[in-house]
């Protein structure tokens, strides 16, 4: 070939591969430009979500607007947005952080599309997630105040509660109306919360929680009088609703399989919680067999430090025999802190990338505290408050020490703060819906993968809690079965709760928390048990590809550095690390 010519190709390819980045830069721009109006689109839909996770730059003045009106011009802007992306080929992207952005996105929008089905915001009567009730004593405790602004932004909010209220009333009779309602138990629940909180002084009540962090006067007196003549109210004739009107036509079954399109409601909510295309009749096979496994593990436990090799009564003493319980609220939270130090100081030994915002413990306030167990709230973006670990003290004396130690891990460090902080801190590095938004799967599989690794990590302070981790992972696999058994084949509560109470002897009040959850917010329980595998999976590819040289800080930091993705893409980037470097 002649020397021009050689040049002449050279020059083309050279202008082609120009061509191409061109391209590849374009389609970068027109990702991050169409992900970045969602998260801002997404936060002013739920202006709540965008205030407990902390996001800078937001007002706090505003709660959720679920009026028909408002949520089907919501569900369009979702559709178009969806359309824009299955026109694109992300494959130019992958390695880049736009690439995580599409993946994120796209999840978030076809696990909307796919539980709209559900019509979740028409029968949403619930003491957990999506009830009006827990929004707002959630917000309550992490509302910022402490200037002329935030006080102004904080009585926008509170004044906006009443019609909030009112607003979720009008679409709960339309659910009746149509057929959709939450079971009669569920509905019971709540009313009982009402009345705890009905019949709190104003200065213990959760609503007044603003005013206790704030010394300004006239607010504290604003809020008071407005929560007395507007707020109390309101609550107490949503009450009288729940009990006169709605109760008497609940559903009877626990299920959600009971409403209308039960069944592709559930198969909805198994795609947005996992992004899995998994069966009912799958999952709850697979939950059978890791609970099988994990008594085989406790099983070892028990020979080795208790002598027998039945774990039943091992486990019925340790969460029965009062020497094994805790004595007073108090000893809880110190124990939960002990357990957090430990796990502070072991942490540069098992991950490159450390969170820097801080978490304290709190117990729950009186009215949540009997329905609940734990949650990790985020710390804010801006540093102006740390992460937050509520813990039920409720009942010390019935409560076992061993449960506590995983708690705590699942829901601080190493597990959900330790995530969810890292995404949070890193800033530009990943894309905005990477560091707030989060797949469940990943999510709580993480947190579920945190309790095992605290195990290696020897955190555990001794046999006893080490056999309560195990009993907590097989709860987490009991969930697979006891989610799907409720949602898809017809279980009743009894069955759920005769269900974990064999399989993992906690006691009946522990059992009943999260088979009171499933019903209104089916397919959750699936998340910690199948993330959890797929991490552990994924780890040993990874301990396999690398033999000798595996890295546990590399592997870690890996998993965490793009944030809570989907557990399809969190796969697809892990055996794209381990083919790059082998």
């Amino acid at each position: 070939m002649r020397r021009g010519a050689l040049v002449a190709l050279l020059l083309l390819a050279a202008a082609q591969r120009v061509a191409a980045q061109v391209d590849t830069d374009s389609l970068a721009a027109r990702m991050r430009k169409i992900a970045d109006a969602y998260v801002a689109a997404y936060f002013e839909r739920h202006p709540d979500e965008a205030t407990l996770d902390g996001v800078a730059g937001v007002r706090h003045d505003q709660l959720p607007d679920n009026s028909p009106i408002t949520r089907g011009r919501w569900q369009a802007r979702e559709d178009r947005w969806l359309a824009e992306l299955q026109r694109m080929d992300p494959t130019p992207l992958v390695g880049r952080p736009e690439w995580t952005a599409y993946g994120v996105m796209r999840a978030s929008l076809e696990g909307s599309v796919a539980t709209r089905v559900c019509r979740y915001e028409i029968w949403n009567v619930s003491h957990v997630h999506r009830g009006w009730l827990p929004i707002v004593t959630s917000l309550a405790a992490v509302q910022p105040v402490g200037t002329e602004e935030l006080r102004a932004q904080a009585l926008a909010r509170w004044r906006g509660i009443p019609l909030y209220i009112a607003s979720e009333m009008a679409n709960q009779r339309e659910g009746l109306r149509l057929g959709y309602s939450a079971p009669q138990g569920n509905v019971r629940l709540v009313i009982k919360q009402l009345d705890q909180l009905l019949d709190q002084r104003l200065d213990r009540s959760p609503l007044y929680a603003p005013a206790l962090r704030d010394s300004t006067p006239a607010f504290r007196d604003e809020l008071r009088r407005f929560i007395e003549n507007a707020i109390l109210p309101t609550v107490r004739q949503y009450r009288q609703f729940l009990d006169k009107e709605y109760l008497p036509r609940a559903r009877k079954v626990l299920g959600v399989s009971a409403n209308p399109n039960g069944a592709a409601c559930y198969r909805g909510a198994i795609r947005a919680t996992t992004e899995l295309t998994l069966t009912p009749d799958s999952i709850h096979r697979l939950g059978r067999a890791t609970v099988t496994e994990l008594e085989a593990e406790m099983r070892a436990i028990t020979e080795h430090s208790f002598r027998s090799r039945d774990v039943t009564p091992v486990l019925k003493r340790l969460r029965n025999d009062r020497k094994y319980a805790f004595r007073s609220r108090e000893e809880m939270l110190v124990v939960a802190q002990t357990a957090l130090e430990r796990a502070q100081a072991a942490m540069p030994r098992w991950f490159g990338i450390l969170p820097r915002a801080g978490i304290v413990i709190r117990p729950y306030p009186e009215f949540r505290e009997q329905e609940s167990v734990a949650e990790w709230v985020p710390p804010a973006e801006d540093g102006s408050r740390p992460g937050t670990y509520l813990l039920s003290t409720y009942d010390p004396k019935h409560k076992a020490r061993a449960d506590l130690e995983p708690l705590t891990f699942h829901e601080t460090i190493p597990g959900h703060h330790l995530q969810g902080t890292i995404a949070l801190e890193r800033g530009a590095a990943i894309p905005a819906i990477a560091r707030y938004f989060w797949s469940p799967g990943f999510g709580e599989g993480w947190a579920e993968y945190a309790e095992q690794l605290a195990d290696e990590m020897g955190l555990y302070s001794s046999d006893t809690t080490r056999l309560g981790a195990l009993a907590d992972l097989t709860l987490s696999a009991a969930l697979l079965v006891v989610d799907t058994g409720i949602n898809a084949f017809g279980w009743t509560r009894d069955d759920g709760i005769q269900f974990l109470e064999a399989h993992t002897r906690v006691p009946e009040a522990r059992a009943a928390v999260p088979v009171d959850r499933y019903p209104v917010w089916p397919g959750q329980g699936l998340s910690y048990a199948l993330g959890r595998l797929e991490i552990r999976r994924l780890r040993a590819l990874a301990e396999q590809a690398f033999g000798a040289k595996f890295d546990i800080k590399a592997f870690h930091d890996h998993v965490l550095q793009d944030g809570a993705v989907p557990l399809p893409m969190l796969r697809e980037q892990i055996e794209r690390w381990l083919a790059a470097a082998h």
